[in-house]
């Protein structure tokens, strides 16, 4: 599968590949993998999604940050590694704040792997693990990390 031409098919634009918050790189690669630092729902340096799910983002919105955040992740290793160079998508960490009573993070997450999937097909295919957290910084209401392996 040409990832380049799927986004084209699905009608799909990379976003723009958003600036480190601090000192770190966005995509780190040692050996043959790709570690793609904490993206969060930025939209070419807008950001959106602020805030807690289930108090005033709700899961649908949460649906749609975690996509935005999956989309940041691509436009990442588009930039850094290049579709071609990569052999696929490892494991995935989702990061979430939410209200105390709000408990439907895997319907959040699944925003994310679905976006994977669709564009990257079967070398979309990863393991993932959620995290609820206190706060995230910008009080964004979503957060992912990825790790990819690299062509050799």
């Amino acid at each position: 599968m040409n990832i380049l031409e799927n986004l084209k098919t699905l009608g799909i634009t990379l976003p723009e590949v958003s600036t480190p918050g601090g000192s770190y790189v966005s995509v780190n690669i040692r050996g043959n993998m790709a570690y793609v630092a904490i993206q969060f729902p930025i939209q070419n340096e807008d950001y959106l999604y602020q805030g807690r799910l289930g108090e005033n983002i709700s899961t649908d919105e949460g649906i749609e940050a975690m996509g935005l955040c999956a989309m940041n992740v691509l436009a990442q290793i588009h930039a850094k590694v290049g579709f071609d160079n990569i052999a696929g998508l490892n494991h995935m960490d989702a990061y979430y704040q939410s209200g105390k009573q709000w408990d439907e993070a895997p319907k959040v997450v699944d925003g994310a792997s679905q976006i994977f999937t669709k564009i990257l097909g079967t070398k979309g295919t990863h393991s993932r693990a959620i995290f609820g957290v206190d706060k995230l910084p910008r009080n964004f209401s979503v957060g992912l990390t990825t790790t990819f392996t690299i062509k050799t």
